[in-house]
């Protein structure tokens, strides 16, 4: 029997429906009516309409990290592709499988500079795993379907689809193309394992490295129990602080904005580093120089998913091309190791981190080092905290401590305006979770309309806002560079509480820390979206140094 025709919308949205997608994210436009066609009678996918494409796209983004899979976003061409390709970047980045379609001008206006009209091939080359456009409705499932495949398999990453509006709205009889299973990521060999077992045994400083986008809570609780039974020390790249509990007497830090002298020191000593599903990016390395490539002072193990990572700026004395979740499960079945030359190492490192959480006195009434302390003590462990890029993502970064996987939700990509969208969806994923945003006063009001989507959905974030009127990253590298001379980051900021009311959200101003409690758990009673503005002393620029202390410095 041939197949019942359908125009293309239903087409790709069955194809979605098929491979587990369970939410769609967008900013509708007109080119794509024959998609929001078919999701009227989809009862399967739920759609999420946002009041900004990249908060669409960071939604979507936010999403598959939380599920492990596919997280998918549709937004109209031109300017609408434009705003989403800051998620495409931090997709990229994060290793997380996003699916971005984009609607396009029809067929026959290509190559016409017709209103609107973008190569996103060429566009999102640079970004994307894969970036295609559909010129036939024949070829909408099985495009969709390898989509979806070159978006999970290896280190996943964002795959780009064009959609001309005709090819959307034809109708075609076409079957459903198949679903590939999801990729079952390579184990290490037993050989791998016996030689990487050696290193560590004959190691007398190891250090092991744990990051990227290949990740699960099972891995968490696996790489834990290994590394405890065997006295090794493990520190998490930049935000990737959920992967192992950071009460674990083997957690001693994170690399990344932030790191610590003493974490950065003992990772020059180090004389082997076991690399498990991070790319060890220059984040994680401070800018390649405790790590120096192409190949560095301290024996490097890097296991890593795609073999095209491995290699490309580290030469490793041992390469493993296999998953973080199937290495760490496989680790932990091993026989174990004999802690003894190591195990002091350990400890000291691990003092040292502890000795990290300690906190001098704020300048000001409010001290937000206070407040984490008490967000870490109050929040259950399933709670989940977002931020967006700026020196206030510091403190939750270094005070909070992350209890379980899936928990940490921060832009890889170092892009401001992460923290609102991925909240949203975060609370939409988890909704019996508390979800708390952590934004500067300039990180916020890049998506803070997304408070509307979070309103309209029932998903009720708190938001804290670090108000300090301006722009605190770039105040302190003025303030290194050119001390006394500030130029373009002050700020003058409205009343974010009574923005957040205008939304039909809750709303208070925090100017001591002492009424952060009370206003904390109003926010939580009130079940509506809330906004905790935290107006914080410009000098409170830094967790361990101020704005005057470094312009002293940097005068020098």
């Amino acid at each position: 029997m041939n197949p019942a025709v359908r125009h293309g919308g239903r087409v790709l949205v069955d194809q979605l429906r098929r491979h587990g997608v369970e939410t769609i994210f967008t900013v509708p436009g007109e080119s794509f009516l024959a998609v929001l066609d078919a999701l009227h009678d989809e009862p399967a996918i739920r759609t999420v309409v946002c009041r900004h494409e990249s908060g669409a796209g960071i939604m979507a983004e936010a999403t598959a990290r939380l599920r492990g899979d596919l997280g998918a976003a549709f937004v109209t061409r031109g300017p609408g592709a434009a705003h989403a390709s800051v998620a495409v970047h931090n997709a990229s980045m994060s290793g997380a499988a996003l699916l971005l379609f984009i609607g396009q001008v029809p067929t026959a206006h290509r190559g016409r500079r017709a209103f609107q009209e973008v190569d996103f091939e060429a566009f999102f080359a640079p970004l994307a795993k894969w970036a295609v456009e559909v010129d036939r409705p024949e070829l909408l499932s099985e495009t969709a379907a390898e989509a979806a495949r070159v978006a999970r398999e290896g280190r996943p990453g964002p795959v780009v689809v064009s959609l001309p509006e005709d090819v959307l709205a034809a109708e075609v009889s076409v079957a459903d193309a198949p679903v590939a299973p999801p990729p079952r990521r390579p184990a290490p060999s037993p050989e791998d394992l016996a030689e990487l077992g050696a290193l560590l045994q004959a190691a007398a400083r190891p250090l092991v490295v744990v990051g990227g986008g290949t990740w699960s809570a099972d891995a968490g609780h696996a790489l834990g129990a290994w590394a405890e039974r065997n006295r090794l020390p493990v520190a998490v790249t930049f935000r990737r602080q959920d992967y192992i509990a950071n009460a674990s007497p083997s957690y001693v830090g994170y690399l990344g904005v932030g790191t610590t002298p003493a974490l950065a020191d003992r990772i020059r000593r180090a004389d082997l580093i076991a690399a498990v599903g991070t790319r060890l990016g220059d984040t994680a390395t401070g800018g390649y120089t405790l790590l120096e490539p192409p190949v560095p002072r301290q024996t490097l193990a890097h296991i890593h998913p795609d073999a095209a990572e491995i290699g490309s700026v580290y030469q490793p004395h041992l390469a493993i091309c296999a998953g973080a979740p199937e290495t760490v499960t496989a680790l932990a079945a091993m026989a174990d190791l004999d802690p003894t030359p190591w195990q002091e190492w350990t400890a000291a490192a691990r003092a040292d981190h502890e000795e990290s959480l300690s906190r001098r006195p704020a300048p000001g009434p409010v001290d937000f080092g206070e407040v984490m302390t008490y967000l870490d003590r109050c929040l259950p462990p399933e709670a989940i905290l977002t931020n967006g890029a700026g020196n206030f993502s510091l403190w939750p970064q270094r005070y909070y401590r992350f209890k379980q996987y899936g928990t940490q939700l921060g832009s890889q990509s170092g892009a401001m305006g992460y923290a609102v969208p991925a909240a949203v969806a975060a609370k939409l994923h988890a909704p019996e979770a508390p979800v708390v945003a952590f934004c500067g006063d300039g990180d916020f009001l890049m998506t803070a309309q997304e408070l509307a989507t979070s309103v309209q959905y029932g998903a009720p974030i708190i938001v804290v806002v670090i108000n300090n009127g301006m722009l605190a990253t770039i105040r302190m590298h003025q303030e290194r560079t050119y001390p006394g001379r500030p130029s373009a980051s002050d700020l003058a900021n409205p009343d974010f509480a009574a923005y957040a009311r205008a939304f039909g959200g809750f709303g208070a101003i925090i100017e001591r820390t002492e009424d952060f409690p009370e206003a904390f758990e109003q926010a939580l009673a009130s079940g509506v979206p809330a906004v905790l503005e935290l107006r914080v002393d410009p000098e409170a620029i830094l967790p361990h140094a101020t704005l005057s202390e470094i312009r002293r410095a940097g005068a020098r």
